[in-house]
């Protein structure tokens, strides 16, 4: 804990719509410590394309002092498409984030909310609420500036390694516990290609060991095609999933679409001392400043933030308003409001003011 009793945060509010997500979630965290025994102290920091473009980096060494020292990191999104290194790749602080303080579990959460337009049909009565667990440092994203491009060919190694997937597994057992006792089916299928790579054999290998230890939770086995064939049909029936890097990052887009869309998909990117927390969705250069952004994400992401420092540092109060974000996300879509992202009326400010008025 920080001085004072407060907890600390460092807010990186990044590039394009980062910075205007990332008001109303502060907002609304305010409004907690307003409204509770809670108190945050913010400490802003650059990071992204246009820090890159001011100063040659995507982070100033005091961003990432910053971070170090903070109870938890809270990103709003990062890196434009016309900003990139010489080497053609965008500006990423969120994946160095990840490698720089071994931030090896990617949290995805995909949870239709009451009101909110699902692509698949039969949601809006049977529901959604999954988790795609990403492994966050190794897979393909371990070659990340390392590949090898000659003229005739292109190389980038997959790397998976015992100690990362050891944590990622007992990581994910024990999320599908705590979702057990909260009602879930505490379920967890491995997705991967061991039918065909013998790294995802291997890891496939270290799965099958982990849930012999813990045997309250379902195991299942699918590979990442059926898999993903899966979700876009009965998406119900999952409820946890782990996978590699680059699975994960694209199932993790998919599971978003089937909720309405990456404004409504919170995630979180979490090791064994430091956790990132932002929206799944990227800068949209596209819609910046003019008020069209989606705060949902950020916000739940928040949520997602109180939850976690509530386990580290074992405060029920930040669990418990953890969920009552949560609870005011669900009754502001419940009454009706609908973001311009999936064809609405209401901007950023709409949504901000409806979920501060709900709490």
């Amino acid at each position: 804990m920080s001085a004072n009793d407060a907890l600390h945060i460092a807010v990186l509010a990044g590039d394009g719509i980062g910075p205007e997500v990332m008001a109303p979630a502060l907002e609304v965290l305010r409004k907690i410590e307003a409204t509770s025994t809670l108190k945050f102290r913010f400490t802003e920091a650059p990071a992204g394309a246009n820090n890159y473009l001011a100063t040659g980096k995507s982070m100033p060494d005091s961003t990432v002092r910053l971070c170090d020292e903070a109870d938890a990191i809270l990103l709003g999104a990062c890196g434009l498409p016309a900003v990139r290194y010489p080497d053609n790749t965008e500006i990423m602080p969120q994946v160095e984030l990840r490698f720089h303080f071994d931030l090896y579990a990617g949290v995805r959460p995909a949870r239709l909310i009451p009101g909110v337009p699902s692509p698949i049909v039969g949601a809006d009565t049977r529901g959604i609420d999954l988790v795609v667990i990403r492994e966050s440092t190794e897979g393909l994203f371990a070659s990340m500036g390392k590949g090898v491009v000659t003229q005739d060919d292109a190389r980038e190694t997959l790397v998976i390694t015992r100690k990362t997937s050891e944590r990622l597994f007992e990581f994910s057992f024990r999320l599908a516990e705590r979702r057990k006792a909260r009602g879930r089916p505490g379920a967890l299928t491995c997705v991967d290609k061991a039918n065909v790579f013998k790294a995802f054999a291997f890891f496939r290998e270290m799965f099958d060991d982990a849930a012999k230890r813990h045997p309250e939770v379902r195991a299942d086995r699918l590979y990442v095609d059926a898999c993903s064939a899966m979700l876009v049909k009965r998406p119900w029936d999952f409820d946890v999933m782990v996978m590699e890097n680059m699975f994960g990052d694209i199932l993790s887009d998919m599971t978003a679409g089937l909720i309405g869309g990456m404004g409504m998909a919170p995630s979180a990117d979490i090791g064994d001392r430091y956790a990132v927390f932002q929206p799944c969705h990227g800068t949209a250069p596209d819609i910046m400043g003019q008020g069209k952004a989606n705060p949902t994400g950020m916000i739940l992401s928040a949520a997602m933030m109180l939850d976690w420092l509530a386990d580290k540092h074992g405060l029920e109060a930040a669990a418990e308003q953890g969920e009552r974000i949560e609870r005011a996300v669900d009754r502001v879509y419940a009454d009706g409001i609908k973001p311009m992202e999936f064809g609405g009326s209401n901007g950023t400010s709409d949504i901000a003011k409806a979920v501060l008025a709900a709490l």
